[in-house]
């Protein structure tokens, strides 16, 4: 079986590229993606055959994978931070669901050997630059509204907020989409202080990285672009200083455990 590496980069450095990830791309002779993704991995696309899908295109790209290694080529669908989040592997396996209902020929798509491969997401990198914000239960939540109705993004707007989960909100704003975020922001105002902290990062491991740390009543989609992902804090989220330095971090609550013992 030819294999069909389905990978997640990371946010863009080589440093936060995983070594399976890198093991697999040197092994393959061909790559699909997002033309940034590819190039965002500079020397290691040498001597690979580059298929390049723009946005918008996500099913092309993930079915074009699919043909390439049913054709005998190894290949790697690759995507930005990790690809199981919000991005492509879904898309793989959707297709091969509708080959099983006769929605897709699946043109010898049984004798490929899928792997997937995760990679660093951008809320855990946004986490890591300052702290710990996901140190205690989160979620993730697309504030899109082209694959899912909105509707369905408010109701569950309301039931991360009404949990006190640490929301990490992925696709914030576009050109086109800047009223979610400032909605979402409303939302979480019903639920949590004003003053809670709220990681704000932009071109995450990027060379113009940048990460701020703001209060949730500060949110505005005017500081937010689609290339930024947006962590709020819950209730017990602690936005702390030490020497020169600035930290956030979500207690897990092991300082309550020190008491009882």
């Amino acid at each position: 079986m030819t294999p069909l590496y389905v990978i997640g980069i990371g946010p863009g450095d080589h440093a936060h590229l995983t070594m399976e990830a890198e093991t697999a791309i040197a092994a393959v002779t061909d790559v699909v993606g997002y033309g940034l993704y590819m190039d965002l991995l500079g020397d290691a696309m040498t001597g690979k055959r580059r298929h390049q899908r723009e946005l918008g295109e996500e099913t092309d790209r993930a079915r074009m994978a699919l043909d390439l290694a049913a054709s005998g080529k190894p290949t790697a669908l690759i995507s930005s931070g990790d690809i199981g989040i919000f991005a492509m592997a879904t898309l793989v396996f959707e297709l091969l669901d509708h080959a099983n209902q006769g929605l897709e020929n699946g043109r010898g798509w049984d004798r490929v050997d899928i792997q997937v491969m995760p990679g660093i997401s951008a809320m855990q990198l946004a986490s890591a630059r300052l702290g710990a914000i996901l140190g205690h239960d989160f979620c993730a939540i697309s504030l899109s509204d082209l694959l899912t109705d909105w509707e369905v993004i408010d109701q569950r707007l309301t039931a991360a907020a009404k949990g006190d989960f640490v929301t990490a909100f992925y696709n914030p704003v576009s050109k086109r989409r800047d009223w979610q975020l400032n909605h979402a922001r409303t939302v979480y105002l019903e639920h949590r202080p004003p003053e809670t902290p709220v990681i704000v990062a932009r071109n995450l491991g990027r060379d113009d990285e940048r990460v701020e740390v703001i209060t949730l009543a500060e949110l505005e989609a005017s500081r937010v672009d689609m290339l930024t992902v947006v962590v709020i804090g819950s209730s017990t989220t602690r936005h702390i200083r030490f020497g020169r330095n600035e930290w956030v971090y979500t207690p897990r609550g092991y300082a309550k455990k020190r008491v009882e013992s």
